[in-house]
């Protein structure tokens, strides 16, 4: 009896040991990336951007709306024919807008596109800081609680954070 409890002490101790042996870190990808003037510039770049398509798509539906006006005020002058040539027009032109949106801002879109090409070379370098870190200090795992992972508490000294601003040379 006595063996056997000795061995669930041995193998109780030994499995904390393990796990008070684990080391972690947490950080904040997004108090990272806005320290990070080239994010800061990126993100303007993409804003401009898409405020650009968005002016194309507004203008676009703008002269679409008058053509609806302008066939309604109309209708009852046209012909059958000329009134299905005109619903073939509005059908196309709304085709026309609906398609440049889904271009430009849709999944896989132009916007998409931008950001992957802009922004995505800076989280890599980001995560790149991260590993580098994690290597150095031999920790198990990291945690971002910027988004995704609900972090309820975390003590500050556990935050590296501003140990990858500094690998990546920026102060925090």
């Amino acid at each position: 009896m006595k063996k056997i409890l000795l061995l669930m002490i041995s193998c109780f101790l030994l499995s904390t040991m393990f796990v008070n042996a684990q080391r972690y870190a947490v950080i904040d990808t997004k108090y990272i990336l806005n320290k990070m003037p080239e994010y800061i510039q990126a993100n303007k770049q993409i804003q401009l951007i898409s405020e650009q398509w968005q002016k194309e798509i507004d203008d676009k539906q703008a002269a679409l709306d008058q053509m609806y006006k302008n066939y309604a005020a109309e209708q009852v002058m046209l012909s059958d024919e000329l009134k299905n040539k005109r619903e073939a027009e509005l059908f196309n032109k709304e085709k026309e807008v609906r398609d440049l949106q889904k271009k430009r801002f849709g999944y896989d879109g132009d916007v998409f596109k931008e950001r992957q090409r802009l922004i995505k070379p800076i989280q890599d370098k980001v995560y790149n800081a991260i590993q580098k870190i994690a290597v150095e200090k031999a920790y198990d795992f990291v945690l971002d609680k910027s988004e995704g992972i609900t972090v309820i508490f975390v003590d500050p000294k556990l935050d590296k954070s501003d140990d990858v601003l500094r690998v990546l040379g920026i102060k925090p």
